[in-house]
C-alpha cells in the first residue's frame, strides 16, 4: 500500500457519491497548487495524465 492509498480512501469516504465535472477538479487542483506550490509538477503532470487518458498516442 502506498502512502497515498489513505488519502485516495478518505477521498472515497468523503466524496464517493459526489458527481463532479472536470472543471471542477482543475479549479481544486489550482487552489491546491496556489497552496502547495512545491507540488506544482507532480500536479502538472496529473492533470496531463488525466487529459490524455484516451490519447492512444500517450
Amino acid at each position: 500500500m502506498y502512502f497515498t492509498d489513505r488519502g485516495l480512501e478518505e477521498l472515497v469516504k468523503r466524496r464517493g457519491d459526489e458527481v463532479v465535472t472536470c472543471e471542477w477538479i482543475a479549479e481544486r487542483l489550482q487552489e491546491f497548487t496556489d497552496l502547495h506550490p512545491e507540488f506544482e509538477t507532480a500536479t502538472e503532470r496529473f492533470a496531463t495524465w488525466l487529459a490524455r487518458l484516451d490519447d492512444p498516442d500517450d
